[in-house]
């Protein structure tokens, strides 16, 4: 049975790119993992994501719509659709599926309650709060209370996956940018797909009509949500066929950079959002408060895995409250008020 995984290594080495990682080069676990029959190293590390309990909480976590029935985008569906892009990108370019894979499926891992709002929220208390290093804190320590024992790569990718409110999808600084340029797919395909994905909750959540998109981005990258996906991916493709790297065309980078500015001003930060980010403050703030007067009720909670013996009570209270879904957290809110 060892076999198969080293024919799997050896396809590897024969088909993909040159600049694709190859899983028989990996750098490896902090701690030594048995090596599998049939598994590369990168196939572990994505069953390992898929089989966590964080993995599992990321269906009750909102994407942007927050304190609805309604079916939105939660942050389970958000990284299935980035996996899809990242995986379809990385198949064309005949990089390592597997460690795209891993990487696009644990990068959200270590977001809290109610997305971005709860994160702001979280700061207040802890200000060095961020959900791409607490994905990094999940894997590590906290899932399970050893974390999942992943490769240098899909962690490096998890953590540098994010580029915030002015970052860019592709720095010049290579201290921000992954290591591997799988981990640069995810990088780029978690914009293309929250942008999209967005757009399309606000418009089904009436903040937002396809007429109110900025016209010259529409007409670089198309006026329906299957297009916009589309030219954007294509954007990613024909940049890196033609010069043998990840990269992106210029146009579509500035089409995407432009509908980023545009969502911030008129979808995260318009004011149905930010009332319900007042909210989320509110909930989250009496949440912390209630925990940091009662820790023992963290010590109880038998469903709450941890990494260490805390010394300090504000840490170990951002990683039980990070870890709550938006109902978990709700319903202890209600319960306190």
């Amino acid at each position: 049975m060892r076999k198969l995984r080293l024919d799997i290594e050896d396809r590897e080495k024969l088909h993909l790119a040159s600049f694709a990682s190859k899983s028989s080069d990996s750098e490896g676990t902090v701690n030594p993992r048995e090596e599998d029959s049939i598994r590369t190293v990168y196939m572990q590390d994505r069953d390992r994501i898929i089989h966590s309990e964080y993995f599992r909480r990321l269906k009750d976590k909102a994407q942007v719509i927050m304190f609805s029935d309604a079916p939105f985008r939660t942050r389970l569906t958000h990284t299935l659709e980035v996996t899809q892009i990242a995986r379809t990108i990385a198949r064309a370019l005949r990089l390592n599926e597997d460690l795209t894979e891993s990487i696009a499926l644990g990068h959200d891992l270590g977001h809290c309650a109610f997305g971005h709002a709860g994160e702001r929220a979280i700061q207040k208390y802890y200000p060095y709060f961020h959900h791409a290093a607490h994905s990094l804190r999940v894997v590590e320590c906290l899932e399970k209370g050893v974390g999942l024992n992943l490769t240098f790569e899909t962690r490096d990718g998890i953590l540098k996956h994010t580029k915030g409110k002015s970052g860019s999808l592709i720095s010049k600084d290579s201290s921000f940018m992954p290591k591997t340029n799988e981990g640069l797919v995810v990088r780029m395909s978690d914009a293309i797909a929250y942008i999209n994905h967005d757009i399309d909750d606000a418009v089904k959540y009436g903040v937002l009509t396809e007429n109110d998109l900025p016209k010259d981005v529409i007409s670089v990258i198309g006026d329906n949500y299957s297009d916009r996906i589309n030219n954007m991916v294509m954007g990613v493709l024909s940049a890196s066929l033609e010069s043998n790297e990840v990269s992106i065309e210029s146009e579509v980078l500035e089409a995407i950079n432009a509908l980023k500015k545009f969502m911030f001003e008129n979808v995260y930060e318009c004011k149905p959002i930010l009332d319900d980010t007042k909210k989320v403050y509110e909930i989250i703030s009496c949440v912390f408060d209630h925990y940091l007067k009662n820790i023992d009720l963290i010590y109880k909670d038998e469903l709450f895995y941890r990494a260490e013996s805390y010394k300090d009570d504000v840490l170990l209270v951002k990683d039980y409250v990070a870890h709550l879904t938006d109902n978990e957290a709700l319903n202890i809110y209600n319960n306190i008020k």
